[in-house]
């Protein structure tokens, strides 16, 4: 390794609705990443938009943390598309 310098990705996932990128940042929020992956994840939830950021002094751990939050991040659109557009602006399920 030359440098001790973090490698920094930042993303910025738009939905079609508020709603539904709430939803994406509930669900993708609660899996934090693991010590031993040694990076750090950021989701921030912007109107229809989140923004993800990873970082970590090692590519190949970024590259790793990237493509196992795409996975997550496809499922859960996935789901979304398989139930349908939300029915409510807000969660009730309490």
């Amino acid at each position: 390794m030359c440098s001790a310098t973090n490698i920094e990705v930042s993303i910025k996932i738009p939905f079609p609705t508020k709603r539904e990128a709430e939803i994406a940042y509930d669900v993708l929020r609660v899996d934090s990443e693991p010590k031993r992956s040694f990076i750090n994840k950021t989701i921030v939830l912007e109107e229809n938009n989140l923004l993800l950021r990873l970082d970590g002094e090692q590519a190949k751990n970024v590259r790793v943390g990237v493509t196992s939050f795409c996975e997550l991040l496809l499922l859960c659109c996935e789901t979304i598309n398989q139930f349908g557009p939300p029915q409510s602006e807000k969660y009730e399920h309490y």
